[in-house]
């Protein structure tokens, strides 16, 4: 049993280092990060100053997160896509929902705002000002509601 315990916990140790060699978390100048990533910053978010950004790169995937002054997350595919995009309590700005997904908030939660928008592989899964996450496919239809 005592053998057992302790090939385990080698066993687990050895996963975890291997999990953090794999993560390369560090923070890099605005400038470093790609062009379509830039533009999206200055059109989406003009009058916001960048706090500061990183690129992450786990299991072969780099993504670049982009952190502005009033608290809003922005993540970006390697190519520099949005991927996605937190403002905290704020509004996402509405450039940024799709029309259908902004017209189904908009008719069924009135009142609310996204205030969290993140492309999935089945869509986008969006959170309201309420706190409410919803689900929709890539064409705007909403697929599941949850908390």
């Amino acid at each position: 049993m005592k053998k057992q315990v302790i090939f385990l916990a080698a066993l687990a140790c050895m996963m975890l280092h291997t999990v953090s060699t794999f993560a390369d978390d560090r923070i890099i100048t605005f400038e470093q990060i790609p062009a379509a990533a830039k533009a999206f910053v200055f059109n989406s978010f003009p009058g916001h100053t960048i706090s500061h950004a990183t690129v992450d790169t786990d299991f072969g995937k780099t993504t670049y997160e982009v952190y502005l002054d009033n608290g809003t997350e922005l993540e970006f595919d390697t190519n520099g896509t949005i991927e996605k995009v937190d403002c905290g309590f704020n509004a996402v700005p509405s450039s940024i929902v799709p029309e259908a997904i902004a017209n189904y908030v908009r008719t069924h939660y009135p009142g609310t705002q996204v205030t969290k928008i993140d492309k999935k592989s089945y869509g986008y899964k969006v959170e309201l000002s309420n706190n409410l996450e919803l689900k929709f496919n890539h064409q705007g239809t909403m697929i599941a509601v949850g908390h």
